[in-house]
């Protein structure tokens, strides 16, 4: 995982310990303050709102404690995680960064090491073709540059 994904969950982290189960908490208490909690759909809400936020602490929590961070030397030798690519596929040129799992943004050209995509490019050198079965068929990726 890179550092600036680590400190994001941090930030999260920290978000999430002193504002909003805080927050949570005073709903919690408001909804009670209304009387019947059998058929008090706020107060209903707030223990949902409050269970998905611990369980959310408790996911961020054991993310940072399996995190291992990419070292920011990078390899231009060969394609590892933390390698942004340029690739050239179907004559037209793409930029994918392969990250780890937890990073993975298809849509902005962060692919996952475990893809099928992210696994075909590791240790692979600039200039080297590869060919990746994919949904629409056999596709053929050419390595122009790594950075």
């Amino acid at each position: 995982m890179t550092q600036d994904k680590i400190d994001a969950l941090k930030n999260e982290l920290d978000d999430l310990q002193r504002n909003k189960l805080p927050a949570l908490v005073k709903r919690i208490d408001d909804a009670r303050q209304m009387g019947d909690l059998s058929e008090n759909a706020e107060y209903h809400m707030a223990r949902e709102d409050m269970a998905w936020a611990q369980s959310r602490v408790l996911e961020i929590k054991a993310i940072l404690d399996d995190a291992e961070v990419i070292s920011s030397e990078s390899n231009t030798n060969k394609v590892t995680i933390g390698s942004s690519i340029v690739v050239k596929v179907d004559g037209k040129e793409k930029t994918y960064t392969i990250v780890g799992a937890q990073e993975a943004d298809p849509l902005n050209g962060k692919i996952s090491n475990e893809s099928p995509l992210g696994n075909a490019f590791l240790n692979k050198k600039e200039g080297e073709k590869i060919k990746i079965k994919l949904p629409k068929g056999e596709v053929e990726y050419k390595i122009i540059e790594i950075k």
